[in-house]
């Protein structure tokens, strides 16, 4: 039973968790979890990420901590449904219902207003990752390496009382192809939203928590549990919304 004064929605998605990277911040999303409850959860791709630990075996119990958090809710009530990235791909292979879980490429919601939300990772549409995927890791690589430099920058931060800041996230909203990639992912993903007929798209993928209109499409995506910890929310009249995690937590210390 949720306690007193929890939020409770009809339905939350959340997306690139990266479980078993150093990046991954498990303990905010169980804190996310526990503090909020759903009628469905949708898990819109890299949950896992199986590139890095092919590279690196890592898995701290925080990360236990979260699958054991989704199987208890799934155990109570909420319906899971996984729509496996292209970190975590390997899940697609195992599509179907086990018990309250649900694995499917991509999936349509449909909202208490009538209006059709297709939900899906986004990856199917970042050429890099189709075409070449020998750049997309080599690309991962980079990005980790980045996301390693973001610990002693919070912990310096957090010594001088200043708030959390992400040295990745300002690097790749500075970086002009960056920038460049993201206004062409987002706009690919409308048009393809656009032609499958619905009336919203929500996907993850590119770590860049967004709500806006493309078109006739409203484009929304959930960013990510790496940098930004942020979800979607559906309360029970169909408004959705991005949620930040607000952060009680004290930053742990420099272990870099």
């Amino acid at each position: 039973m949720a306690s007193v004064g929890m939020p409770n929605f009809r339905t939350g998605w959340i997306s690139d968790v990266h479980l078993g990277t150093r990046g991954c911040r498990a303990a905010e999303l169980l804190e996310f979890l526990r503090d909020h409850e759903f009628e469905t959860l949708y898990l819109v791709g890299d949950l896992l990420d199986i590139w890095s630990l092919r590279r690196r075996r890592y898995w701290p119990q925080s990360h236990n901590d979260v699958i054991q958090k989704l199987l208890r809710k799934a155990r109570k009530g909420c319906r899971l449904i996984y729509i496996p990235g292209n970190h975590d791909e390997f899940v697609a292979g195992f599509p179907g219902d086990f018990g309250n879980i649900g694995i499917v490429k991509d999936a349509i919601h449909r909202t208490p207003d009538g209006r059709r939300l297709l939900v899906m990772h986004g990856h199917e549409l970042d050429t890099v990752v189709q075409n070449m995927g020998w750049l997309a890791h080599a690309g991962d690589v980079g990005y980790q390496l980045l996301l390693q430099a973001n610990r002693p920058v919070h912990w310096m931060r957090h010594r001088m009382g200043l708030s959390p800041w992400s040295l990745s996230a300002y690097v790749k909203s500075r970086v002009k192809n960056a920038v460049n990639f993201i206004s062409g992912f987002e706009e690919a993903v409308g048009r393809y939203a656009a032609d499958r007929g619905v009336e919203a798209v929500l996907c993850g993928h590119i770590h860049t928590p967004a709500v806006r209109r493309i078109g006739n499409v409203m484009y929304y995506n959930t960013g990510d549990w790496v940098e930004n910890c942020t979800a979607m929310v559906e309360d029970d009249s169909g408004a959705i919304r991005l949620r930040h995690l607000t952060v009680r937590k004290a930053v742990p210390r420099c272990t870099a």
